[in-house]
């Protein structure tokens, strides 16, 4: 007899997240130089955090031995006035996960159902499970959210739709005709969940925003791990209608948000000149990689994020071998994908590494 058997058989059945390989570990397990592996499997900002995010954070580090504001006020505030919201449209969480996390532990059960794309964000999927919930699972066409679909399979258990856009991993975005389309079938019983962490790249992205004035359920997820570049500080915000924030409120942990990423993040938002260099790295990095596709004869799924989808052959032995000459990219048979890598744009260093490995493995790690 062991232990097991009184675990909630729901965490049972988890099968745990497995994040891109860190760079340390890397270095540990193939005895190489950590400042010469390049990292493009998490999608981060390789400018890394803006110079005035950096200054908070060491500012921020002098009163470490008190208590975060519990109710981020600066931070909730500035969010709200750059969106033309109230400070009570807004919930900060330890990244945007936390809200995947709070809308799922406020609305599922073991009668409910969670509704997400095919090739979604994995966490949805183990968060239906953490909570007993169905996971249905609704096929997306050329890897693009088919929404009319998602609307289809809508029932009287469903609780949450979650449509990332631009999708992660396949960088696909749908447009506001077709989300305009979704909403207007959207039920009462059921919160339209937009996880828009990659919003920031493509030029003209669809307003989610205005059904969040209108007060309807829906939860628009966004991130400063992105193109804020601060990952490690593990900050996000969720952005809903007052009756449905308060309720998240509720879930959430008291100081989720500790006192050095609230100060680095209410920084970053300041510093748009960091924001609009990331942007022009990523344009320069993305048509990097389409002119190289292009010209090796390898599909993959136009972006609008920052990463690309390749289509490599095994994905994960591409990976592995990648792996051993200091190049981390994501292999994707944890998306059903096994034929793909996704490769997180880096800087034009960076990226001209990843395809002078690339090139020197194809022969043999993959077919076209």
């Amino acid at each position: 007899m062991t232990i097991d058997q009184y675990a909630n058989r729901f965490v049972c059945d988890l099968v745990a997240y497995e994040p891109g390989k860190p760079i340390e570990e890397t270095a540990r397990e193939l005895g190489l130089d950590p400042s010469q592996i390049v990292k493009v499997a998490s999608n981060e900002n390789p400018l890394g955090p803006s110079p005035m995010a950096k200054s908070a954070m060491l500012l921020a580090i002098e009163e470490s031995h008190i208590y975060p504001d519990g109710g981020g006020y600066n931070l909730r505030s500035t969010l709200a006035k750059t969106l033309g919201l109230g400070s009570e449209n807004i919930i900060l969480g330890n990244g945007s996960n936390e809200i995947i996390e709070l809308l799922c532990h406020t609305f599922l059960n073991r009668d409910s159902e969670l509704i997400a794309a095919k090739h979604a964000f994995v966490v949805y999927k183990l968060m239906a499970t953490l909570f007993g919930a169905n996971y249905v699972e609704v096929p997306d066409p050329e890897f693009t959210h088919d929404l009319d679909a998602m609307a289809d399979a809508i029932t009287p258990n469903t609780r949450l739709v979650f449509i990332a856009n631009p999708n992660n991993p396949t960088g696909t975005m749908v447009d506001q005709s077709a989300i305009d389309r979704f909403m207007a079938r959207l039920p009462e019983h059921v919160i339209a969940v937009f996880d828009e962490a990659y919003i920031e790249f493509p030029d003209s992205p669809p307003d989610t925003i205005r059904y969040v004035r209108e007060g309807r359920n829906v939860c628009v997820l966004r991130t400063f791990s992105k193109i804020h570049g601060l990952a490690g500080l593990r900050v996000g915000y969720g952005i809903a209608p007052p009756h449905l924030a308060t309720l998240l409120q509720k879930a959430r942990q008291p100081f989720n948000v500790n006192a050095i990423a609230q100060a680095a993040a209410l920084a970053a938002l300041a510093d748009t000149q960091h924001t609009e260099n990331t942007r022009q790295v990523n344009r320069e990095g993305m048509a990097f990689y389409e002119n190289a596709f292009h010209e090796r004869g390898l599909e993959y799924v136009p972006s609008h994020a920052n990463f690309l989808l390749v289509k490599t052959g095994n994905g994960d032995e591409l990976f592995r071998e990648m792996l051993k000459q200091g190049v981390i990219v994501r292999a994707m048979s944890s998306y059903k994908l096994p034929d793909w890598i996704r490769i997180s744009i880096g800087t034009a260093a960076q990226n001209s590494r990843v395809m002078e490995v690339f090139d020197a493995l194809r022969p043999t790690s993959v077919t076209p």
